[in-house]
């Protein structure tokens, strides 16, 4: 028995059905594979930028690269005795000690004060808001230059404001006190400075995760009787921990490889390697030294040491999520 003929009209329905499957396949094989050529396109801008200095600063590290170099005299390839000298320099290892620690306390400084202020902008009024909101862009906008400027004038040893104003105090003598003279007060000024230029960046990104946290949630919370302290614990800060983490981490690369603000106060009154932190440590071996391969063998460590913290915390942070 012969099967029965199809219609002209049923096969063109069947192939217009089988065409818009195949489109339909396509737009989501299309769809699936766009982020990763977005991902692409970021990772090979960051590979144009990045690339050739890092694949530089390599190649030099195991080369004895100095003056003679620079006006093109062959470099003699070393291997890894720049990092055995580095690594075997005791005032290398205390400028790393002493940057860890700076970045590390100026770090958790500069968290707290920017939580507080992203607490306190969503506390107030628009008004209120708006004028904090002001007061942190213009902080951060001011170029670093010139706010050095504005700072060491106010902790300036003969008219400095700070001097003047903590000498007010009964009890304390603050008269030409220099706080470029000793390590301890030169690194306080420094931390003080940095924090206060970090602040609002971080006060501005935990604010923006404040505004997701649902209303619903906190009035639930207060109808049940917690505290205001116990939502804050409880609630605003587990929801706004991923923030928290990206800005502290961001918060710890920045201020170890902090540089102008350092060298700025250097050259208004501090000398000496016990001054130093990693980034003018790095610049006084390679300018000041003309050893542009100690340099980049340094710099070459400090991105080691930048990607250890980064790994090691987003590790830490995975694991806690898992």
């Amino acid at each position: 028995m012969s099967s029965p003929v199809t219609s002209p009209k049923r096969q063109a329905q069947s192939e217009e059905s089988i065409k818009a499957a195949e489109h339909a396949s396509k737009a989501k094989r299309r769809a699936r594979r766009a982020p990763y050529w977005l991902i692409a396109a970021s990772i090979g801008i960051l590979l144009v930028g990045t690339g050739y200095p890092t694949a530089w600063q390599l190649v030099t590290s195991t080369q004895s690269y100095g003056l003679a170099q620079q006006f093109g005299a062959a470099a003699e390839f070393i291997g890894l005795q720049n990092y055995i000298d580095l690594l075997s320099d005791a005032e290398f290892w205390q400028v790393v000690g002493r940057s860890l620690v700076f970045c590390f306390v100026v770090a958790g400084l500069t968290l707290v004060l920017g939580l507080a202020f992203a607490l306190l902008m969503n506390a107030v009024n628009k008004a209120v808001r708006l004028i904090l909101q002001i007061s942190m862009l213009l902080a951060w906008a001011m170029p670093i230059v010139a706010s050095m400027t504005v700072w060491t004038w106010l902790f300036d040893t003969r008219r400095g404001v700070v001097n003047y104003l903590l000498d007010k105090i009964p009890g304390v003598d603050m008269y030409r006190f220099d706080w470029f003279a000793s390590p301890w007060t030169f690194f306080l000024m420094a931390g003080i400075i940095v924090t206060w230029m970090s602040v609002p960046f971080v006060a501005f990104s935990i604010f923006a995760g404040l505004t997701q946290v649902s209303d619903e949630v906190l009035e639930a919370s207060a109808l049940d009787g917690a505290s205001n302290s116990q939502r804050l614990r409880l609630i605003i800060l587990p929801m706004i921990k991923p923030v928290i983490a990206i800005v502290m981490l961001l918060q710890v690369i920045w201020d170890l490889r902090v540089f102008a603000q350092i060298k700025i106060l250097q050259d208004a009154g501090a000398s000496g390697s016990k001054f130093d932190l990693l980034g003018t440590y790095i610049y006084k071996v390679g300018t000041g030294s003309n050893d542009f391969a100690s340099a980049a063998a340094a710099s070459v460590i400090v991105l080691i040491l930048t990607i250890s913290i980064s790994w090691w915390y987003v590790r830490k942070l995975m694991k806690e999520e898992d």
